[in-house]
C-alpha cells in the first residue's frame, strides 16, 4: 500500500473546475431491475472513444445521483470513460421504498453493474466509485465479484462498529429509540422520520460539524428531496462493517480521505486502506464533503490519475 497526500506520480490529465463542453459525450437515461423494482440511472459516453472502461458512481447516506455524481460522471467523460451514475431503490427516479439498507444498496450496485455490462459498446473493463457510505459498499461489491477492475473509495464508511464508538451515549440512545419507533410504527402504518443532516444540538442522521452545510450544499435547488428519512437504518448501520470484506478484493483500490473528515473519522479510512490487498491512500486536508466543493478539482485529479493508471 502507498500512502500520502500526493499521488506517487502527477496526475496524467488535468481536471477543469469548469463544466466541459457537452458536445465531447453523450447522455442516455438507462433503467435495470433490482428485486423487482425498476431503478433509473445516467449513462455518460464519451464520443470519441471506441469501447470505452466504465466506471459506475453511486452516492452516500440517502442521497440521489444529482447530489454531484452529475458533475463528477461529466468529467469522467471528458477524460474518456463511460460513466454510469444511479439512484438506489425509492430515491431519485428509482421505484421503492426509500430506506437505506446497506443489503438492498449493494444489491443495487450489482444490478447497475450487470446493466452496463449488457452493453456492447462498452469495453470491459470496469471500475466501481462510491464516495462515503457509497464508499464502503464499493468494497463490498467488489469483494463478491471477480469483474471489477479497480475501485476508487472516496471518504468511505467502512466500519460501524468505529463509527458507534465516536458517537456519545447520548446519540447511541436516541438513535436506536428512534429506530425501534421506525420498525414498530411501520407495522402499522406510521413509520418514525429523522433528519439527515443538522446541526450538531439537534438530532440528525449525520450532526457532525459541517453537516447541515456540507450536505445541503450538494442538494439541487430544483429538487424535491426532503431532508428526512426512515430511522430504521440507524439500527442496521453500526453492524455494517465492508472493512471485514477487504481482503477479498483482488482488484487495485483507490482510498482518498480527509483527514478533518469528523463524519467518517480518517483513522477508519486507514484501516481500510491497509486491510485492501492492493491499495493507496491519498489523504488530503478537507472535511467529509469538501470534495464536492473546495477540492473538488484536486480530489477528482487523483482519482482520475488512478483510473488512468489501471484501466487504460
Amino acid at each position: 500500500m502507498s500512502r500520502g497526500s500526493t499521488p506517487e506520480r502527477p496526475p496524467a490529465r488535468r481536471v477543469r473546475g469548469d463544466r466541459p463542453s457537452r458536445e465531447g459525450f453523450s447522455t442516455r437515461r438507462l433503467t435495470f431491475d433490482s428485486a423487482g423494482d425498476t431503478c433509473v440511472g445516467t449513462l455518460y459516453r464519451p464520443r470519441d472513444a471506441d469501447d470505452p472502461a466504465t466506471v459506475v458512481l453511486g452516492h452516500g447516506f440517502a442521497a440521489e445521483a444529482a447530489f454531484g455524481l452529475d458533475r463528477i460522471a461529466e468529467r469522467l467523460a471528458d477524460a474518456g470513460y463511460a460513466a454510469f451514475t444511479f439512484d438506489y431503490r425509492g430515491f431519485g427516479g428509482s421505484e421503492g421504498t426509500p430506506l437505506v439498507l446497506p443489503s438492498r444498496q449493494v444489491a443495487d450496485w450489482g444490478a447497475a453493474v450487470d446493466r452496463v455490462g449488457s452493453i456492447d459498446s462498452l469495453g470491459r473493463r470496469l471500475a466501481l466509485w462510491g464516495v462515503s457510505l457509497g464508499g464502503g459498499h464499493v468494497v463490498r461489491v467488489a469483494a463478491d465479484r471477480g469483474d471489477v477492475d479497480a475501485v476508487v473509495a472516496r471518504t468511505p464508511f467502512s466500519d460501524g462498529r468505529a463509527l458507534l464508538r465516536s458517537e456519545s451515549p447520548g446519540y447511541l440512545l436516541r438513535a436506536a429509540a428512534a429506530g425501534v419507533r421506525d420498525r414498530v410504527g411501520a407495522l402499522v402504518g406510521r413509520p418514525n422520520r429523522v433528519k439527515v443532516y443538522g446541526r450538531p444540538e439537534e438530532f440528525a442522521a449525520l450532526n457532525k460539524p459541517g453537516s447541515l452545510d456540507g450536505y445541503a450544499a450538494l442538494v439541487p435547488r430544483d429538487s424535491t428531496w426532503q431532508n428526512r428519512t426512515r430511522a430504521r437504518p440507524l439500527l442496521s448501520l453500526p453492524r455494517y462493517r465492508p472493512v471485514t470484506d477487504a481482503e477479498a478484493v483482488d482488484c487495485p483500490a483507490l482510498v482518498v480521505a480527509g483527514t478533518e473528515d469528523e463524519v467518517v473519522p480518517y483513522a477508519t479510512a486507514e484501516r481500510l486502506a491497509e486491510a485492501l490487498p492492493a491499495s493507496s491512500l491519498v489523504a488530503l486536508p478537507m472535511g467529509h464533503f469538501d470534495a464536492f466543493g473546495e477540492r473538488f478539482a484536486e480530489t477528482l485529479a487523483h482519482e482520475v490519475a488512478f483510473l488512468d493508471e489501471h484501466l487504460r
